[in-house]
């Protein structure tokens, strides 16, 4: 089984990523380390070689690894990418988005508190974000990541917490396709 994590960084897709691998035994798989170990320092591959270059290059990147079995945490921008960024991104992006086991991380479902959280947890890391730059970012994507027709689920509450979350959704549509199949 390959369960899909999206949404905003700082969302809480890698913490929660290694906790619900963990939990079901099985790999995790961390895009933005798949791309660094393939075409190295995301950030610098930005500036040298600019955003729709990146996105290009993230898309073969995951193709290269979608095989695999696990959980797989996408880069916070992947499912935010124009149509046109790569000859296979769009029916990429639809099989990742209708997939029953894709779920989309968020702080809350509220706007203000998904981006006072999102801006937050961003420059608490050591990267250098600025918070205005964060801000503008889930701003723009917030509505993109609310379309996606994966269950939401809210990442305010302890790991643990969103972790159990997943698994009871993976095991009610587990169930709901056995009924399904035996009819």
């Amino acid at each position: 089984m390959k369960i899909h994590l999206v949404g905003p960084g700082g969302a809480g897709k890698s913490t929660v990523g290694v906790l619900l691998s963990d939990r079901l035994n099985t790999p995790f798989v961390d895009l933005d380390t798949c791309f660094r170990d393939c075409a190295g320092d995301i950030s610098d591959y930005l500036q040298h070689c600019g955003y729709q270059a990146y996105a290009r290059k993230n898309v073969d990147v995951y193709r290269s690894i979608v095989t695999k079995d696990g959980v797989l945490a996408l880069s916070s921008g992947f499912m935010t990418y124009a149509g046109e960024v790569h000859p296979s991104y769009a029916e990429t992006r639809a099989a990742i988005a209708e997939s029953s086991t894709t779920f989309v991380l968020l702080p809350s479902l509220d706007l203000e508190t998904c981006v006072a959280e999102i801006v937050r947890r961003q420059v608490r890391r050591p990267l250098g974000l600025v918070a205005s730059r964060e801000e503008a970012k889930i701003r723009e994507r917030f509505t993109i990541y609310m379309a996606l027709p994966a269950p939401k689920v809210t990442t305010l509450q302890a790991p643990d917490a969103v972790v159990a979350e997943i698994i009871d959704v993976l095991q009610r549509n587990r169930r709901s396709q056995w009924r399904s199949a035996a009819r």
